[in-house]
């Protein structure tokens, strides 16, 4: 299904470099997604705290995805727009902030970068199409969702779950599959990883995931239907094993301490997205 005209005369790179620009920006926001988003929802859990236990909350200053204004974690100094502006001011900046001259994250600039990137190859790999579109909003919510869990340990119901009716009514007109192979992939995917933590759970006594992750994995199978789910589970299980035994061998990492899974789910669907039927070609030798 095209966004445009087929007798556009836009040459395929200029909406190549024009989704890579909207990819930039997106990069800002999901910036402020990754860093606020927690926090919002820390807050709320303690309002929640306090009324349950008859205490009555105090005023709070508004805190949202807009207010108050982007700051200086060090210093407080409120971000002009200017110094806003996704890679471009970091690299006059040289990366570090205007008044106090500390350094600034590599995430931010590696964020609005990779946003870009997903935006720029969605639309050379689907053409300039509601695929492309649908495509970047996935792999930018799959971003945010990898960079808070490596935060947190949080895959935030905020994000999995319109994601999931997202997938649902994307595929209403057939996307990426027929909605009954995104509603057989919206449960299966919930029921595979809930199958296994319980399993585990009842083997071992211990928690191996969290319900976060069934929900992403539900969320993708909506997207891309039930028939990438192995392939999404076996890449994800496979970069989360070597990745773990890398930190564990080479950097010393505690084997007790639990490695977020989000992130390699995440990564398997968009694996799955963008090369999924070349890759199970491959596999099955077709």
């Amino acid at each position: 299904m095209a966004l445009v005209p087929a007798t556009s005369q836009f040459a395929p790179e200029v909406w190549v470099a024009l989704a890579a620009l909207l990819g930039l920006a997106v990069g800002s926001f999901l910036n402020v997604v990754i860093h606020r988003l927690p926090r919002m929802l820390e807050r709320e859990w303690q309002r929640q705290c306090a009324a349950l236990s008859g205490q009555e909350p105090g005023p709070e200053p508004a805190y949202n995805l807009f207010v108050p204004r982007s700051s200086c974690p060090q210093c407080g100094h409120a971000i002009r727009w200017y110094e806003n502006i996704p890679l471009l001011s970091f690299a006059l900046l040289k990366g570090r902030c205007a008044a106090c001259a500390q350094p600034i994250g590599w995430r931010y600039p590696l964020v609005e970068a990779v946003s870009a990137l997903f935006a720029g190859y969605c639309v050379w790999h689907f053409g300039p199409t509601a695929q492309a579109a649908a495509a970047s909003l996935l792999l930018w919510a799959l971003l945010a969702l990898a960079m808070i869990d490596l935060d947190t340990h949080l895959l935030p119901d905020r994000i999995t779950q319109p994601l999931v009716w997202g997938g649902l009514l994307a595929n209403w007109q057939g996307v990426f599959v027929p909605l009954a192979d995104a509603l057989i992939g919206a449960v299966a995917g919930y029921l595979a990883l809930w199958t296994v933590y319980h399993a585990f759970r009842l083997a071992t006594g211990k928690e191996g995931m969290g319900y976060g992750d069934f929900k992403l994995l539900a969320a993708l199978g909506a997207w891309l239907g039930w028939q990438k789910l192995p392939l999404i589970v076996l890449a994800s299980s496979l970069m989360g094993a070597v990745f773990g035994l890398l930190l564990i061998g080479l950097a010393g990492h505690d084997h007790a301490r639990p490695i977020p899974f989000g992130p390699w789910l995440a990564l398997g669907g968009a694996l799955a997205l963008l090369w999924g039927d070349g890759l199970l070609r491959l596999y099955l030798g077709a």
